[in-house]
């Protein structure tokens, strides 16, 4: 396929208009779950463990998964791949959208979650493929910038549908996003030939120059962070016998995983990309970076609420301060990262976050929310801000600009596992039981201990950078390092966003 399309010609303007809604189902799905997490569990009668499932079966998903579905895309043709994963993300949002009880309705969020996986890695990398090299920074960066509108317009709009309609509207709006998207794809997105996308993996050294895919990888990435989940969850109401069993076993397809990456003529994820002690590093630093955002973004939607007396469109909207801030400085503070290196940044930036955890302590049943919680929010934001554009363009900057793709997607899937094990991890070291959010005064006691624990990860991911990073070589100029990164950071889910002026 010839990337020869002019971004200011009409097909140009389809080929953005797709991706971003395609990008977006995913994404505002994501950001808007966790608002209508007690809605969810008073209606179906669930515990706490069912509410974190909710979550995270389509995390699970999606981060087990993600990899192999931008493999199918380069295989069988972008286009469609991303058109399959928008038809099949809507039918499981369908499905979570009819679901009669918890159980059919984590079912169908692992399903959404596949769908996400295949859609996901295709917005960004139609977009690569599709433009002429003079329109493809320019193209990127705004499909970043409208899925930044789309992130911080989900959660208020999440609150909305949950106090108006109904939660389910939450699943079931993505129908007719996806009755847009799909048609316009097929119609005005040209596809990606086969033989183009395994010449391109044979030169990215991705290690897919046979043109097989890393099933037994990919199954049993997933089967490792599924066992260890479930561990986790059910470590605090669970048979101790079951939960050490499935403990063992997780750790055990780990382990296998690693052994089957390494023997693989046409592994997933190439051990040998890790020989780069920067791009090791840093993705050690998202894994501690995101495990505490994960926790944070799950816990304070129910705080809000439970504690706070927040409605779902108020505690929907409370983190507005913290996604506009990165709206509208992002950019800079990629360009402070490349004037002074990314040490600084990777630094300061956690411990920033940790010292609005701690902050969250203040918010509680009497609590204001100009008093208690704007000033965590600004420094929250504040942090993000310096920590996360950075983080993404020193991972791309640390390998070869051939394997870049691969590293973003490596990255990625660092960020969303971290999250995953952080909100099952989170309640049982919080000590939260399976009815502690249907208690105000326990559920507040919990968040305390748990901001501390997500503390605790920030400052480690802080002094792991600080010891660890350094500046990259001066010889990258790809328009992902030229955009410092932020065109393809890991998403920050869950999330919620701004609430009432004044709270208690």
């Amino acid at each position: 396929m010839s990337s020869d399309v002019r971004l200011a010609s009409p097909q140009g303007k389809w080929i953005l208009l797709t991706t971003v809604l395609g990008s977006s189902m995913a994404m505002v799905d994501s950001t808007v779950v966790n608002v209508a997490l007690p809605r969810i569990g008073r209606d179906l009668h669930a515990d706490l463990a069912a509410l974190q499932w909710t979550v995270n079966a389509y995390m699970l998903t999606l981060a087990g998964l993600i990899l192999l579905g931008g493999s199918l895309g380069d295989r069988y043709g972008r286009r469609r791949i991303f058109v399959l994963g928008v038809v099949w993300f809507a039918v499981a949002s369908l499905l979570c959208g009819l679901a009669p009880s918890a159980g059919v309705l984590i079912a169908a969020r692992a399903l959404q979650g596949i769908g996400g996986a295949l859609l996901t890695p295709g917005s960004l990398a139609l977009i690569q493929a599709s433009f002429h090299p003079d329109d493809r920074a320019r193209a990127v960066g705004l499909w970043s910038g409208f899925g930044g509108i789309g992130a911080a317009i989900g959660p208020f709009l999440g609150g909305w549908l949950v106090d108006g309609p109904g939660w389910r509207w939450v699943f079931l709006i993505n129908v007719p996003m996806a009755l847009v998207c799909a048609p316009i794809a097929v119609r005005h997105v040209p596809e990606s030939d086969g033989g183009t996308s395994r010449s391109s993996e044979a030169e990215s050294g991705g290690g897919r120059t046979h043109g097989r895919f890393d099933v037994l990888g990919a199954a049993l990435g997933a089967i490792a962070l599924a066992l260890v989940t479930y561990a986790l969850i059910e470590a605090g109401d669970g048979s101790l016998p079951v939960v050490i069993v499935t403990a063992v076993a997780g750790v055990a397809a780990g382990i296998a995983f690693v052994y089957v990456e390494k023997r693989s003529a046409d592994p997933m994820m190439p051990p040998g990309i890790f020989a780069s002690r920067q791009f090791t590093a840093v993705n050690l630093v998202t894994l501690c970076v995101y495990a505490a955002f994960g926790g944070f973004f799950f816990l304070t939607a129910l705080q809000l609420q439970v504690v706070a007396g927040y409605s779902a469109l108020e505690a929907g909207t409370a983190l507005l301060p913290t996604t506009a801030l990165m709206l509208l400085f992002s950019a800079r503070s990629g360009e402070l990262a490349q004037r002074i290196g990314p040490r600084i940044p990777l630094t300061v930036g956690p411990l920033l976050c940790a010292a609005a955890m701690l902050m969250m302590l203040r918010v509680g049943p009497d609590s204001s929310y100009l008093a208690d919680v704007v000033p965590a929010l600004l420094v929250m934001g504040s942090g993000m801000v310096i920590l996360v554009a950075p983080l993404t363009a020193t991972v791309l900057a640390s390998v070869d600009t051939a394997r870049a793709g691969l590293a973003s997607g490596i990255n990625n899937a660092a960020a969303r596992a971290a999250g995953l094990i952080a909100i099952a991890a989170l309640p049982l070291l919080a000590g939260m039981g399976s009815e502690a959010y249907r208690s105000a005064p326990a559920f507040d006691h919990a968040f305390d201990r748990a901001m501390w624990w997500c503390a605790g990860v920030l400052v480690a991911g802080s002094i792991l950078a600080y010891a660890t990073v350094r500046r990259p070589p001066p010889d990258c100029h790809r328009p992902e390092c030229l955009t410092h990164g932020s065109i393809t950071a890991p998403p920050l889910e869950p999330r919620v966003g701004k609430g009432r002026l004044e709270a208690g």
